[in-house]
């Protein structure tokens, strides 16, 4: 491996324009792409083979008009007025009036006079007469009233029993992301130009979101933190700005080539900005650490540019390899769990570091043939002799030995404080966004609360009960729709039911039933579950079949199925990811320690984001003050991209640890040897990774927003307290047992050679006196270090 790719990196750089070429044209064959198909993004929650899903997908078919995307617009006019003041109430209807005429919204309105024009033989009117005499009143004490013109009701559209507020819900032709692009904005806009008149205010529900935004201020100020830390890391404009160059090549290609096919296979906004986050920072981290190993073999080793950059992608580059495909493994072990949802996310974001991989593997050298001796200005050769001639006594040194000196301390305390930091987790509760998860003042949660005084918090979230006759073609009877209706509207929590609408044929049916609490509250799932319990005894009693479903229903399943497969997953990647430490290392204790870590970050990570955003602790800080569950995705999501990345550490940390075991040095010294090497690039890589997931948590979009912040935290906490402490400390311990392997199994296993002993065999290392030299020094250095342990 680390032959092979030595002679591809001095390809590269030695006919850089060949490889610059081919990549231009990838990138020219993307966005053109791009031009010609307009990029297609969804926003939908859907998880198939769950209760709702199947409810859904029921609809769809028998009452096609009832399967749209749902909208809901909150009227409020100016304070002391009400909405059966004659200018508010003109105002409403023209708004109201507007919505229904806009493109891609279903005019109910059509299909109810023509129900009305039959007069006392249509099967709606009787079934919504009958539904309502047997629900009664909610006990609620917030009877909505139906907002009536010429005595009739105007479909979808309720005043609350003060008059204070008007409630529309309607419908699209088609679910929101399939709409054309701007048209729930229009929406809105033209529901806002009549509602001026009357001095009404509209507030969107956050079932009105488009597509978040994926690029924001955050981001960028993100990417702009990460080229400082470049900087100061590298101490080179043109160096830094080779990492940043193949990070934005990559997501280009990477997250631009999965656009491309948005138009053939669904892709999530949260798969696009999941992609993004890792592409932006794995690209810049495997980048910077290629470059800073070029640097050393320049400034250490003597050797020139073209010789260093062949052995930086022989050997770092074998560490980047694997580094990515440990990656890879956990990202693409999703696809264990047969959601869709979670395998396109998987996917895409795979194929993007896959891409960054093979970007820093080929485009990188090729840069590096560009910019020559360039790469290390004088100053910084100067710099770096000054360094050598007081080897052994930089701050990277003093932490590596006195973290050996102090083993059982580092060790206590590594444990310890990712333990405390789970704590929160025990209360971890999971579900999908909602108006109460955005920030006071948004137009989501302005509406969340406008209903919830107004109407009750159950109407934020009504529950769609679907009924449909037992036997077929044969029309549902107004007697047992009814009856359905009563013994649901009996189950505790459940605050009122009406009937949403019914099929042309009479045999499928929709009732809308609203809980007494919030979409994201204990007492609603309890509801469901009830329920659930009573459908099948109900419909055998009614001669129909019962299903629920709605954003709150889908809510709950999504959130029972994703925590169902989980251990499923963590166990699929622990076992890969193990297979793949233990060929790299060749050793039991590194992969174990590497995965016992895992379990300490990913146990922080939770805890945190549960105190955080379910809790409200130091929301301040990141610009928060809603409280809300965590997103149901975000915890297995979090756990294979963490494992990904906190191995992409270990692949850096251990690998210079094992290079120095392997050219000789003592397992002390080699664990401070390595330390020293690695250090400084782990802590610059971490604090770049942490500024871009960063740089999300300011994203709108609570999903997002909850995302960056679970990724940011568990960076922080994986390099710093687990890879910077932990697994030097475990080293320190284990001494030479942390290179045991049995020896049958050591001759079985293949040897990948990532530290480049081969390499360095094969293509003898040229060195100058100045690099022998400054190797006496750090072996010196390296040596009192455990003289001192």
């Amino acid at each position: 491996m680390s032959v092979l790719l030595y002679r591809l990196g001095k390809f590269a750089y030695g006919k850089p324009w060949y490889v610059i070429l081919g990549w231009l044209a990838v990138v020219a064959a993307v966005l053109g792409l791009l031009m010609a198909n307009p990029v297609r993004l969804s926003n939908e929650v859907r998880i198939d083979g769950t209760p709702s899903q199947r409810v859904i997908d029921e609809l769809a078919v028998s009452l096609p008009e009832a399967s749209g995307g749902q909208g809901m617009l909150v009227f409020k006019p100016a304070a002391g007025a009400r909405i059966d003041d004659r200018n508010v109430r003109s105002a409403l209807l023209a708004a109201v009036d507007a919505v229904y005429r806009h493109d891609h919204v279903t005019d109910t309105r059509k299909a109810l006079a023509a129900e009305v024009a039959k007069g006392e033989s249509s099967p709606l009117l009787r079934a919504q007469a009958a539904v309502a005499q047997a629900a009664g009143q909610p006990a609620s004490g917030k009877t909505p009233v139906p907002l009536r013109v010429d005595g009739l009701p105007v479909p979808g559209v309720v005043v609350s029993a003060d008059g204070s507020t008007a409630l529309m819900q309607f419908q699209f032709d088609m679910q929101t992301f399939e709409l054309p692009a701007g048209t729930i904005a229009s929406t809105v806009e033209a529901a806002e130009r009549q509602a001026a008149r009357g001095g009404i205010e509209v507030l969107p529900s956050a079932s009105m979101m488009e597509i978040p935004e994926v690029i924001g201020v955050g981001e960028i100020v993100g990417v702009a933190v990460a080229a400082i830390v470049l900087l100061i890391t590298l101490g080179s404009v043109v160096a830094a700005g080779l990492p940043l160059v193949i990070a934005l090549v990559g997501v280009t290609v990477g997250v631009g080539g999965a656009f491309t096919l948005s138009t053939v296979f669904e892709i999530h906004s949260l798969a696009a900005v999941l992609a993004l986050m890792l592409g932006l920072a794995v690209g810049i981290d495997y980048a910077l650490f290629i470059v800073n190993r070029e640097r050393r073999l320049i400034l250490e080793d003597g050797l020139d540019a073209h010789e260093a950059t062949g052995r930086a992608i022989g050997t770092a580059g074998s560490a980047v390899f694997f580094a990515g495909s440990t990656v890879i493994i956990a990202l693409t072990g999703l696809l264990v769990v047969r959601i869709t949802l979670l395998s396109t996310m998987a996917l895409v974001a795979a194929a993007t570091i896959a891409v960054a991989v093979l970007l820093v593997l080929t485009l990188l050298p090729a840069l590096l043939g560009l910019v020559g001796e360039r790469v290390c200005p004088t100053r910084t050769r100067r710099r770096a002799a000054r360094q050598a001639a007081v080897a052994g006594h930089t701050r990277a040194t003093r932490w590596g030995a006195g973290l050996v000196r102090h083993k059982y301390p580092a060790l206590a305390a590594a444990f310890l404080i990712p333990a405390v930091l789970a704590v929160p987790a025990a209360d971890m509760r999971m579900g999908l966004p909602s108006g109460a998860s955005y920030n006071t003042g948004t137009p989501q949660r302005q509406s969340y609360d406008l209903v919830s005084d107004a109407f009750g918090p159950g109407y934020n979230g009504p529950l769609m009960i679907a009924v449909t006759s037992s036997a077929k073609e044969r029309p549902l009877a107004p007697a047992a729709l009814a009856a359905v209706a009563a013994d649901l509207s009996d189950v505790k929590g459940a605050a009122a039911v009406s009937l949403a609408g019914m099929s042309s044929t009479g045999t499928t049916a929709v009732l809308a039933l609203v809980p007494g609490s919030g979409p994201n509250d204990d007492a609603t799932k309890d509801l469901v579950t009830a329920l659930r319990e009573k459908t099948v005894p109900a419909g055998a009693a009614h001669g129909a079949v019962i299903g629920i479903t709605g954003f709150t229903a889908l809510a709950i399943d999504v959130s029972d199925r994703l925590a169902d497969v989980l251990p499923l997953y963590v166990a699929t990647v622990l076992g890969l990811s193990l297979i793949v430490l233990l060929l790299v290392f060749r050793s039991f204790l590194v992969p174990v320690t590497a995965t016992l870590g895992f379990l300490l970050t990913i146990g922080a990570t939770f805890g945190v984001t549960t105190a955080v955003f379910e809790w409200g602790w130091l929301q301040g800080l990141i610009g928060l003050d809603a409280t809300a569950p965590v997103v149901s995705l975000l915890p297995i999501i979090i756990t294979g991209v963490l494992y990904g990345l906190a191995m992409d550490y270990q692949m850096f940390l251990v690998t210079s640890m094992r290079e120095a075991h392997i050219h000789g040095a003592d397992p002390t010294a080699a664990t401070v040897t390595g330390f020293t090497r690695a250090s400084s690039v782990i802590v610059a890589a971490a604090t770049i990774m942490v500024s871009v997931f960063a740089g999300f948590v300011f994203n709108a979009d609570p999903m997002i927003k909850q995302a960056g912040f679970a990724l940011a935290a568990g960076i922080l906490v994986d390099a710093f307290i687990i890879r910077m402490t932990l697994i030097p400390a475990t080293m320190a311990l284990a001494q030479e047992k942390a290179w045991w392997l049995p020896a049958r199994l050591e001759r079985l296993l293949p040897d990948l050679d990532v530290e480049g002993d081969k390499l360095a065999q094969k293509i003898a290392l040229p060195r100058s006196a100045a690099a022998q030299q400054h190797a006496t020094a750090a072996t010196a250095a390296a040596k009192k270090a455990d003289i001192a342990g």
